[in-house]
């Protein structure tokens, strides 16, 4: 039988590192890109459903998305001969609903402006009690999953100075710490967030999860979280540096400036870090920083809008 270590990178595509001098002109910083834009799925969220569907004996899985860890899930599921559904927002976008559904899971979808996703999950589980209930960020195994991210980012990090990140939940921030402080890595990690869903740096600020009322409608769509959670709160509180705000404008624009400068097409929760660069260059002067891009999944028309607009 093979080991977990094992069992989890079935399938794990590594990291992409990308240099591009352009890039560096434009934000005037020295930066490394760690894509997971060619991982299973289009995105980071494959590291971590994959050490779920491994590692539960349940062979039915409940969780809610707004797409990447959705479609992730179900592609890990179909791997692993089980089966799964996905509470997804309505206002989805398309590529990741389609992308669900063609792995093979369901789709059940919510009006989150009257009932929050989880409750339509804990609907869903009271319906289903032998299911498992998966967390996109807030589960030990997420945070496993991901920490092979933080394992490989460890090894290129004679590359970099600082570790930049998007956040919402805290799963991939802190697998990312997890991941780096088990090889011995002691390179400072730092997560870039939306300033309308910035619940995650008031909390870091006030020393205590602080929750917002309902999901922020931020074009991020893969942060519209209401906390981070509480697993992810117990590495984040120690082990993350620092968190930059950052405005809508600039995640735009960064996904912009990484199609024209890096030739990388990314969904703009993947785009977060470079618009923490472009909104605070100071911060990160002198540095040379690695900037982890999580997922390339968005539309095309609203891609090509995105490009269109800029």
């Amino acid at each position: 039988m093979a080991s977990r270590s094992e069992d989890v990178s079935a399938s794990i595509q590594p990291v992409r590192v990308i240099r591009a001098a352009s890039l560096c002109e434009r934000v005037g910083i020295d930066v490394v890109l760690a894509s997971e834009t060619e991982q299973v799925t289009g995105s980071f969220k494959f590291r971590a459903a994959r050490n779920v569907a491994v590692n539960t004996p349940q062979q039915y899985i409940i969780t809610a998305s707004s797409g990447n860890y959705g479609q992730a899930l179900a592609a890990a599921c179909a791997m692993a001969g089980k089966r799964c559904t996905v509470v997804m927002p309505d206002t989805s976008a398309k590529i990741k609903v389609d992308g669900v559904r063609r792995y093979g899971g369901a789709v059940e979808f919510v009006d989150t402006r009257l009932k929050s996703r989880q409750a339509r999950v804990q609907e869903l589980a009271a319906q289903n009690p032998d299911a498992y209930v998966s967390s996109a960020y807030d589960d030990p195994l997420v945070i496993e999953g991901n920490a092979t991210l933080g394992r490989e980012l460890a090894a290129l990090s004679d590359q970099f100075d600082r570790v930049l990140a998007p956040i919402g939940g805290g799963g991939l921030t802190s697998g990312i710490i997890t991941g780096l402080r088990e090889s011995g890595c002691e390179t400072p990690v730092f997560a870039a967030e939306p300033l309308i869903a910035n619940d995650a740096a008031r909390s870091l600020r006030e020393g205590r999860i602080v929750v917002n009322d309902t999901e922020p409608q931020t074009v991020a769509d893969g942060v519209r979280t209401v906390s981070v959670g509480k697993h992810n709160w117990a590495v984040l509180r120690e082990g993350l540096a620092g968190i930059v705000e950052v405005s809508e404008e600039n995640i735009l624009e960064a996904v912009r400036v990484l199609f024209r400068c890096a030739e990388l097409r990314v969904e703009p929760t993947g785009a977060l870090p470079v618009a923490a660069l472009l909104e605070a260059r100071e911060e990160f002067a002198g540095q040379r920083v690695c900037c982890v891009i999580s997922g390339g999944n968005v539309d095309p028309d609203r891609f090509d809008g995105i490009l269109r607009d800029g």
